[in-house]
């Protein structure tokens, strides 16, 4: 298992656009990947309802929790991700 935390620097946070893209990029790992909001709730990363759900705003602090065969390259992929669009 591999985690890593990232604050959301997106002006509207994870809305429809970066969530769909976020999906998108989690479903191509072999890993299962998690997101957990500071203080709570958390959410599978394929699943575009579960994740927007989140309520996770501009300033939010994520977990990030990558499990799996690949982990150590999903995790770097997830991490390039979040800084590129999030």
């Amino acid at each position: 298992m591999k985690q890593f935390e990232y604050i959301i620097t997106d002006p509207v946070g994870i809305h429809a656009r970066p969530a769909g893209l976020l999906v998108k990029a989690a479903k191509a790992l072999n890993s299962t990947v998690t997101i957990q909001k500071a203080g709570g709730k958390a959410a599978a990363a394929t699943k575009l309802m579960a994740v927007m759900g989140l309520g996770v705003k501009c300033g939010d602090t994520v977990t990030v929790t990558v499990e799996g065969g690949d982990e150590e390259a999903a995790q770097k992929a997830m991490e390039q991700f979040f800084k590129e669009n999030l």
